[in-house]
């Protein structure tokens, strides 16, 4: 078998200096890898809190249109039955007015 390559320089020292380089640039690349990873995650995070937020917000306005739907009914109801509350208080006023003259003449 033969032995592996020797550096040009034929000293085992310099390669161990490159290996110990190289390791150190895969340990740096590494962190920023898992760096990276990190605030993906984070920003899914966020994104999925935003999404939620969305549809609790739909949900939330979905709600308040049925409810505003049925005030306007009511309201519209009560404006109707306010009318009619006002027409027979008219009528009523007219006939006691109607009375009190026949009853003064």
């Amino acid at each position: 078998m033969s032995d592996p390559p020797a550096n040009v320089t034929g000293n085992a020292e310099p390669a161990s200096a490159d290996i110990d380089a190289a390791t150190r640039r895969l340990i740096a690349a590494l962190d920023a890898l898992e760096s990276a990873v990190e605030r993906r995650r984070e920003a899914d995070r966020d994104e999925n809190e935003l999404a939620s937020r969305i549809q609790a917000l739909g949900a939330d306005r979905s709600r308040l249109a049925d409810e505003l739907d049925g005030s306007l009914v009511k309201s519209r109801r009560l404006e109707r039955a306010n009318r009619d509350i006002a027409e027979r208080l008219d009528k009523a006023i007219a006939t006691i007015r109607a009375v009190l003259d026949t009853g003064e003449t």
